[in-house]
């Protein structure tokens, strides 16, 4: 008997309905090549961090594996003196969009030296949000040649559709609206499991029933109830960078543009904010300038407690993304 919180889990690394996004195989490749380090890619919720777990899991060196975060404190200084440390193991660095601009230089540098001895005792495996990968390469040209970069943007309808029937399988279940569920996962693992559990709590299944039974509530009926959580966790912070840092109309304007282009982007949630201006000139001298003169980089700074868990820039880049799908998706339902 399974239980429906393990089965389509709203949070934690998927068990009973993991499936391997498309990279799967190569990735695991890469891991398991000595000194080969690799960059993972993509928004929150496409199942970086759960493939990777899943890979030391088969190779049987989870154990055996470090996972540090950007976003922890009490890790940013482990993650700064990884390259005086001699033999590190497996070691992964997620949220590495989050890093000070000098650790990030070192850490890429540490992954050139890795790669050229080959170390076989040593092994750094990066997760970051989109352009994580773009964003090593400024720190030398070169590492593009030493170290395999994934990109996870987008999960396919087949996998999505495998998700869903894992589950359907363990709960002993069928959703009539299965294809519904699929479109509105937005190519998304983590939404899937959220619309999936909804749909289950509507029609009172909370564990493995003993005979099949459908599940026909429209999947209309409970999207309502998942945009109004996300709503709640993410309006005031849509709103709050809507605003920008003043409340004038014409201070509004440009923060309030940028929004609206992140939620017409969801193949990966991310503006390059240059290109987006070359691409609408007439935008240049307000989108241009709140990006050219540092006050979007500040408004993030000065509202870290509010939106620094929604959005993430690079000033280097002019790269803006959306940290989360699930965030994404309440920025496309809120009809900016």
């Amino acid at each position: 008997m399974a239980l429906l919180e393990e089965v389509f889990k709203l949070s934690g690394v998927p068990t009973i309905t993991f499936v391997e996004p498309a990279d799967y195989d190569a990735l695991k490749v890469s891991i398991r090549t000595p000194g080969r380090c690799c960059v993972i890619e993509g928004p929150s919720g496409i199942g970086k961090t759960s493939s990777v777990i899943k890979i030391l899991q088969e190779l049987g060196i989870e154990h055996k594996a470090t996972l540090l975060s950007g976003r922890k404190p009490d890790d940013a200084s482990l993650i700064d003196a990884l390259p005086t440390m001699g033999d590190i193991g497996v070691v992964i660095v997620d949220d590495f969009h989050r890093l000070p601009v000098a650790t990030k230089g070192a850490i890429a540098n540490f992954m050139k030296t890795l790669a050229d001895e080959e170390h076989p005792n040593s092994k750094l495996v990066v997760i970051g949000i989109n352009k994580a990968g773009d964003h090593l390469v400024t720190f030398g040209h070169d590492i593009g040649l030493r170290v395999d970069v994934f990109k996870m943007e987008a999960n396919p309808d087949n996998k999505i559709e495998e998700l869903i029937t894992k589950g359907e399988g363990a709960l002993t279940i069928r959703f009539s609206d299965k294809q519904n569920l699929i479109d509105r996962s937005i190519d998304s693992f983590q939404i899937a499991q959220m619309l999936c559990h909804a749909q289950c709590i509507k029609h009172k299944i909370s564990e493995t029933v003993p005979q099949e039974q459908e599940i026909t509530t429209s999947v209309e009926v409970i999207i309502d109830d998942v945009i109004q959580g996300l709503r709640r966790i993410s309006r005031e912070p849509t709103v709050s960078f809507a605003r920008g840092s003043k409340l004038r109309r014409e201070g509004r304007a440009p923060y309030l543009h940028i929004l609206r282009w992140l939620a017409q982007e969801p193949a990966d949630w991310s503006l390059d904010l240059r290109q987006v201006v070359r691409i609408k000139p007439e935008h240049r001298g307000s989108v241009g300038q709140v990006v050219e003169k540092g006050y979007l980089a500040i408004l993030l700074k000065d509202k870290r407690d509010v939106l620094g868990d929604f959005f993430h820039f690079d000033e280097d880049t002019a790269v803006l993304s959306v940290a989360s799908l699930c965030q994404g998706s309440w920025f496309q339902q809120s009809r900016l």
